[in-house]
């Protein structure tokens, strides 16, 4: 039966204290309270991608005024641009991009696939060339946790070794997976800052759901602030990205933040909730707005559409965005859908306003399971979120049908 959580003890390290309120009586969804050294957080959430200490559209104030209280950085580029030099004269991340509130900073690894051409794995670590420059880089367990020392921010990520979870090199998989724990063991000795920083290992194996569970066990074992499902989003099948997902969920702990990497299409959102995932990032929502697509309850649209030239409505109605609020109401901007098809194809306006209404939303979404976790209805809030998305049942996603009902969601026969 399900219950209100508040009064159980909440787990607590010298930087972080995550306490659940909340889980669904039928799926694995929860609903806690992370507390970082930049204030209180809640889960699930969405994390906007703020990848050069700076979130593309909006200004820190603007990202502020959506919601969000934790965004990443990424180590790699921070590294090589500014520097750490910098970044250590100034104080970190926060006084550099101006945010009061908590960042996450990737470690890097993640551009071992993005940037395979220009990386070398070894056991020492990753030697990069300089997108900049060309000149030579080793991103080592021990270098990427100074880096994000001198970042400051509230959650660091371990350095692991990242493969593209589609290789068929099952050798391959299983050294990386083998190393990310070594290298996590070296991160845990080369950090510096546990008083003020949370370090989070990542869980790597690939598809291969015995390698996933070696790994987990392997992690869970090394008692991180946090855990972190790594490699996927990478080409892999939705089926395939669930059956991981849930297999890692079901032996990690209640008591710490399940953090999945690289996913922000809502549909994954909402499913990985249900398998019992509590915080996710992607550049998805603030890239497409620069394509002139706007998040919607009811679907992705294309604002460039010429229907929308003579549409004098929101972006979306009923939005609480300030994109799309009326004006006169505090903060609101009351913008038009004509506005937006206006300028879209040729002034960046329209970009920034549909990057703010897209973070707004993704937040939003989170928030709305939040709340139905506590009130334990997160099924009926699932079915509606994809009444909305589809005309009708046939059109559901397979994957999104398959792994819900392995959580006691039957959206076809419900």
């Amino acid at each position: 039966m399900w219950r209100r959580m508040a009064s159980t003890t909440p787990t607590s390290t010298a930087a972080l204290t995550f306490e659940l309120v909340g889980k669904c009586s039928t799926t694995r969804a929860r609903a806690s309270i992370l507390t970082l050294p930049h204030g209180p957080v809640n889960l699930p959430i969405f994390m906007p991608v703020a990848t050069q200490a700076s979130l593309k559209g909006l200004t820190p104030e603007q990202l502020e005024g959506t919601g969000c209280r934790l965004c990443l950085n990424n180590t790699y580029h921070l590294g090589l641009k500014p520097g750490q030099e910098v970044l250590d004269a100034i104080g970190g991340a926060h006084k550099l991009q101006g945010w009061n509130h908590n960042i996450l900073t990737d470690s890097g690894g993640f551009q071992m696939v993005s940037l395979l051409k220009l990386a070398t794995v070894t056991e020492e670590g990753v030697r990069f060339l300089s997108p900049h420059d060309g000149t030579p880089m080793l991103l080592s367990p021990e270098h990427s946790i100074s880096l994000q020392n001198t970042i400051g921010s509230d959650i660091i990520m371990q350095l692991d070794d990242v493969l593209v979870t589609t290789s068929p090199d099952k050798a391959r998989m299983r050294e990386a997976m083998e190393r990310s724990v070594r290298w996590l063991d070296r991160c845990i000795a080369a950090h510096a800052n546990p008083t003020t920083q949370n370090l989070f290992c990542i869980i790597q194996g690939g598809l291969d759901l015995d390698l996933r569970r070696e790994c987990t066990d392997a992690m869970v074992a090394r008692n991180t602030p946090g855990i972190a499902i790594g490699g996927l989003s990478g080409g892999e099948a939705k089926d395939d990205y669930c059956r991981v997902v849930a297999a890692c969920t079901a032996m990690l702990p209640d008591g710490k933040p399940r953090y999945v990497m690289g996913i922000g299409y809502p549909e994954d959102l909402v499913v990985s909730v249900a398998l019992g995932a509590d915080m996710f990032d992607c550049v998805w929502p603030t890239r497409t707005a620069r394509f002139g697509n706007a998040v919607t309850k009811t679907g992705v649209l294309n604002m460039k559409q010429a229907r929308f030239a003579d549409d004098f409505g929101p972006v979306e109605d009923g939005c609480g965005c300030p994109c799309c609020r009326p004006a006169g109401e505090e903060g609101a901007l009351g913008v038009t859908r004509a506005f937006i098809y206006h300028n879209a194809a040729k002034e960046t306006v329209a970009a920034h306003l549909l990057t703010m209404h897209n973070v707004w939303y993704q937040l939003n979404l989170m928030k709305e399971a939040r709340e139905a976790i506590i009130a334990d209805r997160y099924p009926a809030f699932v079915r509606e979120f994809f009444r909305n998305r589809h005309l009708d049942k046939e059109q559901y996603p397979v994957w999104a049908v398959d792994a819900l009902r392995g959580v006691g969601v039957d959206l076809i026969q419900d």
